[in-house]
């Protein structure tokens, strides 16, 4: 069982950064590859990024690609997701999920589904304003 428990959401100007933060429970963090997800009012629930167990792999989606980052820290239990010139259509809830396998890329996919992910966070408020 893994709890995960986001941070760091809140206003922020078009254009602008903000980095968000998971911190996880347990000792084996390093086993489980890590993702954030967003869901915008009346939206589905976007695939945002995903980062391997070891950190060595990282996928993004196509509206973050070139903006977002998603590094980890698996001494401190944490991922991160950096965010830089933001805009208003980053608008959302952030979700910080967990799937208990090392790797992201699996028979010629990338773990981009919710449904591949056991663990979620409770999710942070990201709003940019124009």
């Amino acid at each position: 069982q893994v709890q995960l428990v986001e941070s760091g959401g809140g206003l922020v100007q078009a254009g602008g950064s903000l980095r968000l933060s998971c911190a996880a429970s347990g000792r084996t963090f390093s086993t489980y590859a890590m993702g954030w997800f967003r869901q915008a009012p009346g939206k589905e629930r976007e695939f945002v990024a995903a980062i391997s167990g070891s950190g060595g792999t990282t996928y993004y989606g196509d509206s973050v690609k070139g903006r977002f980052t998603i590094p980890r820290d698996n001494a401190k239990n944490t991922v991160y997701l950096q965010m830089n010139s933001l805009k208003p259509e980053d608008t959302a809830v952030y979700y910080c999920a967990a799937t208990p396998v090392p790797d992201i890329y699996y028979s010629g996919y990338y773990y981009t589904s919710a449904r591949e992910y056991d663990y979620w966070g409770q999710g942070t408020q990201v709003t940019v304003s124009s």
